[in-house]
């Protein structure tokens, strides 16, 4: 280290070795303790709050028969796609620990800013603080419905607070981490303008993250439905259920994120002429279709037809999603290498939780067979069904993360690098100017 050190002071700073060192050892930015200390803080005010909100819920009797329906579909969408929200953000914190405890240089693949970029303990602190919100959020509407407040009033906090949130999402000033939110949104642009943007890693990445928020999304459907058509002031709660264009844009908010990783591969296979990515394209198709009928049956249950056409498109969709999975995004099932069923390079020593990882990704895969079973639930349970099942899928896309960015690490299988050397960590000599 010190020839190193000796010879780069001599021909590359002119023997400044002051200078030298900024190159050779440039600081690191040292993570705040104080970051922890506040996902500590937040996290216990959400237990907290969301024992305080389950103890009030029981007693006012919110969930009983009579009182369940308008409660549950006025409340339930906003406070649910937050929550759906910050799992994935827990499950990015989690994708960012495992990475970095497994040396896997993800700000290097996704082409992040290492001094902007979120690290997992802020990941963690955007997840509490969000949920703490919304729990406390929560906790006040019931109280002011409870006290005899008209449901009219105390209906208008999910949608003060999902402007609140999209106002932060927005805000210029240099706050709330305003590098990585700016970056969220350019990357956001970048998908849903598929195929018109040159389509990097993090695009992808980020899109196959959107078809796993479908419920999210439909969520923020029922949210703008109830707030535009004035439903929260009267209480019409058919209007956004059985209205037409709500009808179909159900089906438009289910093929959008397919579609729009669809165009991507499109785009991908226009500036690589590699068939490989019109093969994936014909997975996303597949979703599509399987998605189509799965929201076609939910509205004819007793059409036998239908029930034919959800589980053979279905079941086409599910093998297709699973041979890429295992095969072309983590690339086991090699039947050559050395480790079997899975590949030569591995970054985890214990060959077990690749085992359990490939049983668990098949189980949560086929989650979709909960459609077509008639479950006689109340509205609540079925709400409650609903949510556990896009939990599951957010957990399942958190865990196909890691063995994906793994892959990717081990052997650019997305060709998003021209190298496979991880770079130095040296600064660039004009980052001084």
């Amino acid at each position: 280290m010190d020839e190193v050190e000796s010879l780069f002071t001599q021909h590359f700073a002119n023997s400044d070795r002051k200078k030298a060192m900024k190159f050779l050892r440039p600081q690191q930015n040292k993570e705040s303790h104080m970051v922890t200390f506040f996902v500590g803080l937040f996290t216990g005010c959400f237990v907290t709050l969301f024992s305080v909100y389950a103890i009030l819920a029981h007693l006012s009797g919110m969930f009983s028969p009579t009182t369940e329906a308008g409660y549950v579909e006025t409340v339930y969408p906003i406070f649910s796609m937050f929550a759906l929200l910050s799992l994935h953000l827990f499950m990015y914190g989690c994708n960012l620990f495992v990475w970095k405890s497994t040396r896997i240089n993800y700000n290097f693949i996704f082409e992040f800013q290492p001094k902007t970029a979120l690290k997992y303990r802020d990941a963690f602190l955007i997840g509490t603080c969000l949920m703490t919100s919304v729990v406390g959020a929560l906790v006040i509407h019931l109280i002011l419905l409870s006290s005899g407040f008209s449901p009219s009033q105390v209906d208008a906090i999910p949608g003060i607070l999902l402007l609140i949130f999209l106002a932060l999402l927005i805000c210029p000033l240099n706050v709330f981490y305003r590098p990585t939110r700016f970056y969220f949104l350019k990357v956001i642009r970048n998908i849903i303008c598929s195929p018109f943007y040159k389509v990097l890693m993090v695009d992808f990445f980020m899109a196959d993250q959107l078809t796993s928020q479908i419920p999210l999304m439909r969520h923020l459907e029922s949210s703008a439905c109830y707030f535009i058509a004035g439903s929260l002031k009267s209480h019409g709660l058919p209007t956004c259920k059985s209205g037409r264009m709500y009808r179909e844009l159900a089906y438009v908010i289910s093929f959008a994120p397919y579609y729009w990783r669809a165009m991507q591969c499109a785009r991908r296979w226009f500036d690589e002429s590699d068939v490989n990515h019109l093969a994936n394209l014909g997975k996303y198709v597949s979703a599509m279709v399987a998605a189509g009928a799965r929201l076609t049956y939910a509205r004819q249950p007793d059409s036998k037809l239908w029930l034919a056409i959800v589980l053979v498109t279905s079941v086409i969709a599910t093998v297709y999603q699973l041979y890429w999975d295992f095969v072309k995004d983590w690339g086991f099932f090699d039947l050559k290498s050395k480790n079997i069923l899975l590949r030569d390079e591995l970054i985890l020593k214990n060959k077990s939780i690749y085992y359990a990882s490939i049983a668990l990704n098949l189980v949560l895969r086929v989650a979709w067979v909960e459609t077509v079973m008639h479950f006689n639930f109340g509205l609540f349970e079925s709400r409650l069904l609903d949510f556990t099942l896009a939990s599951l899928e957010v957990i399942r896309r958190g865990h196909w993360n890691f063995y994906r960015l793994e892959h990717e690490h081990l052997n650019n299988v997305g060709k998003f690098r021209a190298v496979k050397a991880v770079p130095l960590p040296f600064r660039e000599t004009d980052s001084d100017g």
